[in-house]
Formats: C-alpha cells, structure tokens, sequence
C-alpha cells in the first residue's frame, strides 16, 4: 500500500481527477480548457475551482501529438553559453515562449552527420519548426525538412533554401577600415578566426579589400576560435611583431577582449598607442575594463524577426524563401572615436 500512494503522488492530475472533483464528465472538461467550445457557465465554474485545487495542467503533448504536431520549436545551436549566441540563444527562447511555443536547444556540432542527427530528433519529437544559429547545413538538411513540411529559419549565414537573418557584417567592416583611415591610420591589423565560419568570413574580407582600396597596409592574425583565448593568440601575433598596427578591427567582442587585455600586458595605452573596434556590442564591452567601440547586433531584434518569419511562412507555406539582412549602428566608446562621432552613430560610455 505504501508503493501504491507513493505511485499516486507521483502520478500527474489528469483531466478525469478534475471531472470527478467537480462531478461532471470528463468531455466537459475537455470542452472547459478548449478555446471556443461550448459549455455551461456554471459548469465552467466548477470545473476550474476543482482544477485550481487539484493544480491541473492542461496536457500540451497530448494534444499536440492527437494533432500530430507540437509547439515544440527547435534551435540548433554550438557552444550557446559562448559570446554573441548566448544572448541570442535567451532572446530567442523568450520570444518564443511569449509566442507559446516550448523552445527545445540543441546543443550540436557543425559536421553534417551532427546537423542531421539533431534535426532527426526534432522532427521525431513533431517539432513545429527549426531555427538554426551555427553551423552550414548540408542540402539534405533542407530536403528533409521540406519533405516534414517542417519551416527553417537559419540566422548569421545566407542559405538559398530557406528563410533566413543576417546582420550587414560586410557594410559594418567596410565601415571600420574607413574610419580608421579617416584618422590618419594606415597600418591596420584585422584579428580573426581560424574558424572560418561564413559571418567572420564575411567581415574579414570586407575589411581587407576596403582597407586596399584606401591604401592601406593590413596586417592579419588569427586566433583558433573566436572566443577571448583565439583574442589573445591574434593580439600576440600582431602586437609582439615588427610590424604593429596602429588600429585594429576585431571580427567579435571576444576577440576584442583578448586583443585589449595584451596590448594593455605589454605596456600600450588605448586609445593613445592602439584603438579597436569590435563586432557584436555584448553587455561587456560597456564595462569600465575595455569601453569598446563595436558594431551592434541586437538579439532582441534579430529574435522578434525570427519569430516574424516563423508566422509568415506558416500562413504561406509556398512562398519564396525570405532573406533579411539588419544594419548594424556603431556604438563609439573609449577605444576609439571616430572624426564626428555624433553624426555616426549614439555613442555609450
């Protein structure tokens, strides 16, 4: 007997414990906690007391698997505690939620056997949709989900076949090489990432091939990852050279940080011996200990737009796959400030 109650405990209240609470059908229930369906006021009354005290749920999976669908939706995510993507990562779960969707992260690798694999477990689990924040899925990722019906947001990479956000990282990094050529910087260094992903790929090249059209020299480093350790390696290589720029362009506020934090090691002030933009704009880069001029990507922004997508293509299916790309303000602080830095852009100490 002793099993049985603790079996009782842990058993969740189902709809025929408030039906009998309340002393009506378990359909009236049912009718109770469907939008729009028809059911006695007083009865209504009743079976929401009796549900109040009992703390019953509603049973979501249930429903959506009658339905053969869910509001689970995906994100398919690497290292989402990391930089820019965690905060992307929570902006994202919490507009979803708001939209009344469960968020389900899958935290995956970037190789295609991986992608795929996360993608099986969400469509086995009839997840609405899928949201995409790292990696390069192959064209078999999207023929499998075009085949489940299943809708595909892919943020910070161009992809052909589905629907997608970029942030103008081109425009961002043509920016910065001519900002720093405006203030007498010819000797540029661009810290980068061996990681090769198409975002920084993006805006290195932007920045090296504006910097040579203003006739600038641009010295390249790059960490292995685009966190603060790959930061220090390119600091080290472009600092301890003979050849030190007089500016550099970080491809991300983590980056940034590490470049800062060795300049700073080695005896150079910031401004005044070496400035820096970065990329990105993570709550960081207001501290006191860096002060960074960056880029802004707003993951509220970036969130609300997915969100958007998701309706749109839900209510058109058929329509042709959707390409956003969002302008990305300045943000000047102590690291370096432009010629005329309140006609660029809102600055932020």
């Amino acid at each position: 007997m002793t099993g049985d109650k603790t079996s009782d405990k842990l058993r969740s209240v189902s709809a025929l414990h408030v039906a009998r609470q309340a002393g009506v059908s378990r359909s009236a229930v049912s009718r109770a906690f469907t939008p729009g369906a028809s059911v006695a006021t007083e009865t209504r009354e009743k079976i929401m007391r009796a549900a109040e005290e009992l703390g019953y749920q509603v049973n979501d999976l249930a429903r959506g698997l009658l339905a053969n669908q869910s509001r689970l939706v995906g994100l398919v995510v690497t290292k989402p505690e990391v930089g820019f993507r965690a905060h992307l990562a929570a902006a994202l779960t919490k507009a979803l939620i708001h939209r009344g969707n469960v968020p389900a992260m899958i935290n995956t690798g970037q190789t295609e056997q991986e992608l795929i694999s996360a993608q099986k477990t969400l469509l086995g689990h009839r997840a609405e949709a899928t949201i995409i924040l790292s990696g390069s899925p192959p064209s078999s990722f999207f023929e499998l989900a075009r085949r489940n019906g299943q809708p595909l947001v892919v943020i910070g990479r161009s992809e052909p076949e589905a629907d997608h956000i970029q942030t103008d990282g081109r425009a961002a990094a043509k920016l910065a090489a001519a900002l720093f050529v405006a203030r007498g910087m010819t000797k540029l260094g661009l810290a980068g990432s061996l990681s090769g992903t198409p975002t920084i790929t993006e805006r290195e090249d932007a920045f090296r091939a504006e910097a040579a059209r203003l006739g600038a020299e641009v010295v390249i480093a790059r960490g292995r990852d685009t966190d603060y350790a790959g930061g220090l390696q390119a600091g080290r290589a472009l600092i301890d050279g003979q050849s030190r720029p007089q500016a550099i362009f970080c491809v991300n506020d983590l980056i940034a940080f590490g470049v800062m934090d060795h300049a700073r090691q080695v005896g150079l002030d910031i401004p005044g011996d070496l400035s820096v933009i970065g990329f990105d704009d993570v709550p960081e880069a207001s501290w006191l200990a860096y002060r960074l001029t960056t880029f802004r990507q707003d993951p509220e922004t970036m969130a609300a737009r997915a969100v958007a997508l998701l309706d749109l293509r839900q209510r058109k299916p058929d329509m042709a796959p959707i390409r956003e790309r969002l302008a990305v303000p300045l943000v000047v602080r102590g690291s370096f400030v432009p010629h005329h830095a309140d006609t660029l852009t809102d600055s932020s100490s």
